[in-house]
């Protein structure tokens, strides 16, 4: 299971990553449409892979679509992520009324799941503190390195004057440490196990983002690109393990509702990251009077999205040492 997990993790490191290059590249030698015109041909691979790969498995007793569920999930969703974006654009009245919102719109989704019968969000799940403690810790963990490819482009370009060619070409460093800490990923969670991976290599990751906050035009190019290597293994290694930790303790018949809750959570931290990254840009921008983003102010977004870190770890604290490995040694063996 963890070196499946390990696997199919993948994708999920090496996106963000590899859009700022490929950006640089598509706004320097055409034209920025293009990084929307180029979604197309990719859904369509995406579909066609889908038909042929993905099996058409059915349940043997399909439930009823829980549409008051989706309403109040959909609402809480789009009202937070919506908010957070207008107040990333300074409109802050606006965005703490529709953050409200949300947050009313997800207790209402969180009281709904434990009335209905099977709901479209069943929180039932996160009564196992392993599942729990990957789905909180592990999204704001997520929330964090899903910024880092947001910000690292700005200060490169904005501070340093790099292209934008440059600039995504540089932060291929991080994609080089998450393939090259892969190999070691399961050898390291078998000998140490997860809560003190999940510790010793969360304090790692918070001092490699805030070692951000030393990238000056002055350092040398093979400077910049240790920091951003290491902050790239650590990313690595802690994404493999919060999504095995996730699993590891998850009996079978609850492995459907589980995954519902992990992927919804998954995709929801990645976006409310950027979010994130952009509305402490904007603030810092407001309190030092700053029209355009400055260094000062990347710098201070570096400094808010590793409170993200500090703030995963809380959960990981309260894990036993042996939580999660039982499980996880039975399914090796």
């Amino acid at each position: 299971m963890v070196k499946t997990i390990a696997f199919i993790s993948w994708p999920g490191l090496i996106a963000p990553v590899l859009g700022p290059p490929l950006g640089g590249v598509i706004v320097t030698y055409s034209h920025w449409s293009w990084i929307f015109w180029l979604n197309i041909p990719l859904g369509v691979l995406a579909l066609i892979a889908s038909f042929f790969l993905v099996p058409q498995t059915r349940e043997k007793v399909i439930r009823a679509f829980d549409i008051k569920g989706f309403i109040f999930t959909a609402s809480a969703f789009v009202m937070m992520i919506t908010g957070l974006e207008l107040m990333g654009h300074g409109e802050i009245d606006s965005g703490c009324m529709l953050i409200a919102g949300g947050l009313i719109f997800s207790i209402l989704t969180f009281r709904h799941s434990f009335v209905h019968p099977r709901p479209l969000l069943p929180f039932s799940t996160l009564t196992i503190q392993t599942f729990r403690s990957a789905v909180v810790g592990g999204s704001l963990f997520r929330a964090s390195i899903n910024a880092i490819p947001f910000l690292l482009p700005l200060l490169f370009q904005l501070s340093f004057g790099w292209s934008a060619v440059q600039a995504g070409s540089m932060v291929l460093w991080v994609f080089a440490g998450n393939l090259a800490m892969k190999p070691a990923t399961t050898w390291l969670m078998k000998r140490w196990g997860f809560r003190r991976i999940l510790m010793w290599n969360g304090v790692i990751s918070l001092l490699a983002i805030l070692s951000c906050l030393l990238l000056s035009p002055s350092l040398s190019y093979y400077a910049i690109a240790v920091i951003l290597f290491i902050g790239g293994l650590t990313r690595s290694l802690q994404f493999s393990c919060y999504n095995s930790l996730g699993f590891a303790d998850v009996p079978q018949d609850k492995m459907s509702d589980a995954s519902v809750i992990f992927s919804i959570f998954f995709q929801f931290s990645m976006s409310a990251g950027i979010a994130l990254s952009a509305l402490f840009l904007r603030l810092s921008m407001v309190w030092n009077n700053h029209h355009t983003p400055a260094h000062v102010d990347i710098n201070l977004a570096f400094i808010g999205i590793s409170v993200l870190v500090l703030f995963s770890m809380i959960d990981v604290y309260r894990l036993e040492k042996v939580q999660g490995s039982r499980s996880w040694v039975n399914t090796m063996r």
